[in-house]
């Protein structure tokens, strides 16, 4: 029996507009008043409901995009707050480990690697009250 893999795409990002801006008065003020010059120029007698309906999203979108603007994409860089050195030292012990523990496969080197991944999960667990924003001094 033979399994078929399929490549899964990762979805195209899409710019969306940031519309909470409307919330703030001044872009209120400016986005009605576009809308209602644009709307002016564009009067047009429409025979069809859709039609009118598609012209006037047309505008209310075009005009959100110019006052309120589109956003920029995902973040590339994410980071992890509970990421530091004693983190990275546990991982790297524990990959270590698990490269001895294939290679010999003893009971020896299992029981590392199993004590290792402990540790790497533990040291996971236990951020740095620096990252976490607590000072050192006890006040």
């Amino acid at each position: 029996m033979q399994f078929s893999t399929t490549k899964r795409w990762r979805k195209k990002f899409e710019p969306r507009v940031h519309v909470w801006k409307l919330k703030e008065e001044t872009t209120c003020e400016e986005y009605q008043s576009m809308v209602k010059e644009k709307i002016v120029e564009t009067e047009q007698k429409y025979f069809d409901v859709n039609e009118h309906w598609q012209q006037m999203k047309n505008i209310m979108m075009d005009i959100a995009e110019v006052t309120c603007g589109l956003s920029k994409g995902t973040c590339k860089h994410k980071e992890t707050w509970w990421w530091n050195e004693e983190v990275a030292e546990a991982v790297r012990e524990r990959r270590k480990s698990t490269e001895i523990g294939k290679k010999e496969k003893s009971t020896e080197a299992w029981k590392e690697y199993k004590k290792s991944k402990q540790n790497a999960k533990r040291s996971h667990a236990r951020p740095d009250p620096e990252t976490l924003g607590y000072s050192s001094c006890g006040a």
